[in-house]
């Protein structure tokens, strides 16, 4: 443990244009630099993120960005050991540009190729932060993806479930979408459900009612929906104190799944009887503070650590990039100048997918 590995990561994956230089040294990783460009303003008008428009900004961005971030270490790029990117899954414009890149970038300087599934560098960054040991219980819980995760090394994961339809961050922005808040959805629905009123509406609380830890999000949005209609059929219109009712009973919702589907999960985790059982949370989505209440109480019950990272470092970035390829690096896991894009990549190849299967692979 006293090697020293110095990496440049890079992600693209969706509307974060982000570098970073990430070092391994006397076995603790260290953030030297970290760089997100966002595109929110780009996307604002639309509701939602265009792919076109991110895939462009990424083009645009990203040369930027690594220049950014090694100017901000201190150091050349030939005093990285490799260069690692986000190689999928995500929209394919934008996790193109950053595979693009980090080609020219290792074909001019003669360094290494680290490609990184996004997730595995969402699901690792708790050894970043904690120095967590293998195996962990994993929420891997954001605006793309819902996942109950163990880890067991860098390049082994089992799925003990997942969102069969809406991953939570895509309700959220839906429902915030619904109820004519800005977006990011997630932070401005949790600002208006401050003051509401939880138990106004019942609101579903999806597969609770089956066994195993998969998630459905669709239909509460679609609840949601129907409530608001009929709130506003009724009152000639929405007002702030509705909004705010149907903003905290939905995130009550989702946060009562989330930790009866924890609970499931732990208790499968604990079959192993790890020395030190963890349940570590990342995405966006964990940084709701009603959500990360819920999963704490679980952990406490259950008499788990709960880790989640800085908020910084659970949203997009490529700090955790840099840190899944410094993790390959030691392992001795590179590719060459075939390192494909990829719109789907699943972490664990031996569980049927989620989401169904196409012609480009599994979806999650």
């Amino acid at each position: 443990m006293n090697e020293t590995i110095t990496v440049l990561g890079l992600e693209s994956s969706c509307d974060d244009t982000a570098a970073a230089v990430v070092r391994l040294a006397d076995g603790q990783g260290q953030i030297l630099s970290s760089v997100v460009y966002g595109q929110t303003a780009l996307h604002a008008a639309f509701g939602g993120v265009v792919p076109e428009i991110a895939a462009r900004a990424h083009a645009e961005k990203i040369d930027l960005c690594v220049e950014e971030a090694l100017a901000a270490a201190g150091l050349a790029l030939s005093a990285m050991d490799a260069i690692a990117v986000t190689a999928g899954p995500g929209l394919i414009g934008g996790v193109l540009s950053g595979v693009m890149c980090a080609k020219g970038l290792a074909a001019g300087t003669g360094l290494p190729l680290i490609g990184v599934n996004h997730l595995a560098g969402h699901a690792l960054t708790p050894r970043l932060t904690d120095s967590l040991a293998f195996p962990y219980l994993m929420l891997l819980v954001s605006g793309g993806h819902c996942q109950f995760l163990i880890a067991h090394g860098p390049d082994s994961f089992t799925r003990l479930g997942g969102t069969i339809d809406d991953a939570p961050g895509e309700a959220f922005d839906k429902t915030a979408k619904l109820l004519g808040l800005p977006q990011p959805g997630g932070p401005e629905v949790e600002r208006a459900a401050q003051g509401g009123d939880p138990t106004r509406f019942a609101f579903p609380r999806p597969l609770l009612d089956r066994t195993g830890c998969d998630m459905s999000f669709s239909g509460l949005k679609t609840a949601l929906l129907r409530t608001r209609d009929a709130v506003m059929a009724e009152r000639g219109g929405l007002t702030v104190p509705d909004r705010a009712d149907l903003c905290a009973g939905f995130q009550a919702a989702v946060a009562d799944v989330l930790a009866e589907k924890s609970r499931r999960a732990i208790a499968e985790y604990l079959t192993l009887d790890p020395a030190e059982p963890v349940l570590a949370v990342s995405g966006g989505v964990a940084a709701n503070a009603d959500i990360r209440a819920g999963l704490e109480t679980v952990c406490a019950a259950a008499g788990l650590k709960f880790v989640a990272p800085p908020l910084a470092l659970c949203t997009d970035n490529a700090a955790m990039i840099a840190w899944a390829g410094i993790e390959r690096f030691r392992l001795g896991l590179f590719d060459g100048m075939d390192l494909a894009a990829r719109p789907r990549w699943p972490l664990d190849t031996s569980q049927p997918a989620l989401l169904g299967s196409g012609k480009k692979g599994a979806k999650a």
